[in-house]
């Protein structure tokens, strides 16, 4: 069983920097795509930033220029570099990723969550 697990979450100023992480262990044969998803009380889970096996990233327009998503060639962490925060970024941060060859609206894995707090 594959697990993701999240790290980096907390409270930070308006204007300021966050690094979040996450990492799979467990019986990995696989990790496809990995991505980032937040989400607010009340509102659907978006996603956010997603990044191929290969090492191609890509934005959603929320986080585009602000953002910042990587992953280690041989591993199989993704992080995300969340810059210039602002309240709206405010949410629960979900890491997801895809053990076969599908698309992140697809994945099958999911961490538990990450608080971020933005305060003004």
């Amino acid at each position: 069983q594959v697990q993701l697990t999240e790290s980096g979450g907390g409270l930070v100023q308006a204007g300021g920097s966050l690094t979040l992480s996450c990492a799979a262990s467990g019986s990995i044969f696989r990790i496809g795509v990995m991505g980032w998803y937040r989400q607010t009380p009340g509102k659907e889970r978006d996603l956010l930033a997603y990044i191929t096996d290969g090492g191609l990233p890509y934005y959603m327009d929320s986080v585009k220029g602000r953002f910042i998503i990587s992953r280690e060639i041989r591993g199989h962490t993704v992080s995300l570099q969340m810059n210039s925060l602002k309240p709206e970024d405010t949410a629960v941060y979900y890491c997801a990723a895809n053990q076969g060859p599908g698309p992140i609206d697809k994945a099958d894995l999911w961490g538990q969550g990450t608080q971020v707090t933005v305060s003004s």
